[in-house]
Order: structure tokens, then sequence, then C-alpha cells
């Protein structure tokens, strides 16, 4: 007589799918739209921007009023040159040196510049490229924005929003119609 714990099949071991005929067969009928969804088709084409010598007490005035967290910053010739966000606006306000000077914080946003604060090094996409593309690269980068340039100029920013909202229409679409699928198909 064989031992109760000893009795797991193979199949269970493996972890095979339970239905027959979900397999392979599953994964190759369900398709991704790889063609047709660029990047154009869902960044925020009106995508506000600032020049690098703005008093950063300006900026955040304008984020908070337009409930925005990415800025894209150009020079006076239009060129993209960084991007600030939230988070480095955030780290101004906790900066030790200026914790020193709490109640002169409205004084040192007045004097400070959007260049002082800004991320330099910005990563950015194109408009033909595939959004499936640049959520990877935000995903790796740890980003939540990619402004979207035509050579140096910005024509519009794509943000996790816009990624997400791409997905939901991939998935109103009906490719994903039968969702059991992928959790065997996946496993």
């Amino acid at each position: 007589m064989r031992h109760p714990k000893r009795s797991i099949t193979r199949d269970i071991r493996t972890r095979r799918p339970l239905h027959p005929g979900r397999g392979a067969d599953e994964r190759e009928s369900l398709q991704w739209p790889e063609a047709g969804i660029s990047v154009a088709d869902y960044m925020t084409r009106s995508a506000a921007t600032v020049h690098s010598d703005a008093l950063v007490h300006g900026v955040v005035d304008m984020m908070r009023k337009r409930k925005i967290r990415h800025l894209p910053v150009v020079d006076r010739e239009g060129h993209l040159v960084g991007i600030v966000t939230d988070r480095n606006l955030r780290q101004v306000i906790f900066d030790p040196a200026i914790q020193e000077r709490l109640g002169d914080l409205a004084d040192v946003l007045n004097t400070l510049t959007v260049r002082d604060v800004m991320t330099w090094g910005v990563i950015t996409v194109h408009r033909e490229a595939p959004i499936r593309e640049a959520a990877r690269i935000m995903r790796e980068r740890k980003v939540g924005a990619l402004p979207v340039v035509d050579g140096e100029r910005v024509v519009g920013i794509l943000t996790e929003t816009d990624v997400l909202r791409a997905f939901q229409d991939v998935l109103d679409r009906g490719v994903l119609s039968k969702p059991y699928r992928w959790a065997f198909a996946y496993r």
C-alpha cells in the first residue's frame, strides 16, 4: 500500500494545466495587439513645459493648480534640457540646509530656480515608438513619465496614467476576454 503523502501525481508536481486543451494552443490563440499602438495614440499632447530659469515657487503653484506631477524643462530655444517632478520639489523642501531656515521657506522657494532642482538626465521617447517599449523603459528605469520628443522639441508627455489607459483599452477590445486562460497559460 502507498503512503498517502507520496501519492501526489506527476501533473500536480510539474504544475501542468488542470484542464486538457488549455496549454500551448491557447497561448498561441491569445494575441497582443503589437502593431498599431504607438506612444502618439495615448500621450498627452498639450504637455505643459517650464523654462529652466523659472522660480520654484511658480512651478509649485502651477503643478498644484494643474494637478500634474511631471514638467518637462526647456531652455529659451524650446529644447528639452530636463524634467522637474514633485519628488524633486519634496527633496528641496526637506533638504537639511533649508530645514534650518524653515521660517524662510517662502524666501528660499522664491530664490531657487528650476535649474537648481530639476533632473538633468531626462529619458525620452519618440512618438512613433510602441507603447509597450515605453512601458518597459518606465518600469526598468523606475520613472513615472517620459517626455515625447520630435528632434529636440517636446511634443507631449507619456505618464503612468496614459499607459494604464492604453492597457484598459486593450482589455476592453476583448484581447483578454477570458481571463481564466491567462491563469492557466502562465503558471
